[in-house]
């Protein structure tokens, strides 16, 4: 256990160092290559028009967008490295699956697929492709996409490593058998699109998840499971690097790269943890946020008016005079509670 903790603290500390060095030319490249947001009208996550969010997000315009795909490639390019290197540093390769390699096959397929999908979009955004073909990506196609792609990774849970099973705090666990397929890919997708929402305010996203991961972290490694923990460390060390970038005022921005990758992600984790109640708990802000904008947009669909001055729920914060950094801030704050409550949760 000693021998496992001390690889991990110093594979999330050589993740970090690893980003550092790198994030400064690949934010210069960026700029090379004009990765940035240039228009000066926004819309919302689901394609409606955002006055409120223009208003307070014109001085955002020419930052670079992309840093998901610095740290998407840099965690699988060490992890890659790394995991037939722990047999000689003595360390047991244990896990909680049989199947070693289909628990790691299914976590860099989630981040890799979901990044992938987040960067067509970024590309059809920023560089303004027509909207046709597969840079034509509009809201319900990339929608499909996403549901495509989250029930053939609840196929590889259900079928490859045998995952059924949903824990509920204070009650037991239960088998949902063929129901797992639909429930899980509703999570992955409803995370992947939470953390997109969420990715609005400098440091926002990327400061909660960096929260919530710490949960999984402590999780994953209380079962041994090091293929997980080892990734989550690699993770958390890039991401913690990108933060420093990110805070506000922000140089660089994730971009749908990176929100999409590291929603859906997070959810496969939770579900590979069989926690996905406490994944909830641990999310809080993420399912705030994109509770918010649905509400509103079933609001408007339904009932033609708003249920809030904006959506997602940071929008009206600062609608309502809140400055940025204070809204982050409290976010966090809010986040590392939820976070310890939804450990204290898993554990039960």
């Amino acid at each position: 256990m000693n021998r496992s903790l001390i690889l991990l603290l110093g594979l999330l500390m050589f993740s970090f160092l690893i980003t550092s060095v790198l994030i400064v030319p690949f934010i210069n490249l960026l700029y090379k290559f004009k990765f940035q947001k240039l228009d000066k009208k926004s819309k919302d996550a689901f394609g409606l028009s955002t006055p409120i969010f223009n208003q307070f997000h014109q001085k955002k315009i020419g930052i670079p967008i992309g840093g998901g795909f610095l740290i998407v490639l840099i965690v699988i390019s060490l992890f890659a490295l790394i995991m037939p290197l722990l047999h000689s540093f003595h360390v047991d390769v244990t896990a909680i699956y049989k199947s070693k390699s289909g628990e790691i096959g299914v976590i860099l397929f989630t981040f890799i697929s979901f990044a992938l999908l987040g960067l067509v979009d970024d590309l059809k955004k920023f560089f303004t492709f027509k909207h046709s073909g597969v840079f034509g990506l509009r809201m319900r196609h990339k929608f499909i996409l996403e549901l495509i792609l989250a029930f053939f990774i609840a196929c590889l849970l259900f079928f490859h490593l045998g995952i059924s099973i949903l824990h509920v705090p204070f009650v037991g666990t239960f088998n949902l058998g063929w129901f797992y397929l639909p429930f899980a890919a509703f999570v992955i997708v409803a995370f992947a699109n939470a953390v997109n929402i969420t990715d609005g305010l400098d440091g926002l996203a990327a400061g909660t998840m960096m929260i919530s991961l710490f949960g999984l972290w402590l999780l994953s490694s209380s079962i041994l499971d090091i293929p997980l923990s080892v990734f989550i460390a690699l993770w958390l060390g890039s991401l913690i690097s990108f933060l420093y970038f990110n805070i506000y005022p922000a140089r660089l921005f994730m971009g749908d790269v990176g929100s999409l990758s590291f929603g859906a992600t997070l959810a496969v984790i939770g579900l590979l943890l069989g926690k996905p109640l406490a994944l909830i708990v641990i999310g809080f802000i993420f399912i705030i946020e994109i509770t918010s904008a649905f509400l509103q947009l079933l609001s408007k669909k339904f009932r033609k008016k708003r249920i809030l001055p904006a959506a997602p729920f940071h929008l009206t914060l600062q609608y309502l005079g809140w400055a940025e950094p204070k809204i982050v801030q409290r976010a966090w704050l809010t986040q590392i509670m939820f976070t310890i409550l939804g450990v204290w949760l898993a554990v039960l």
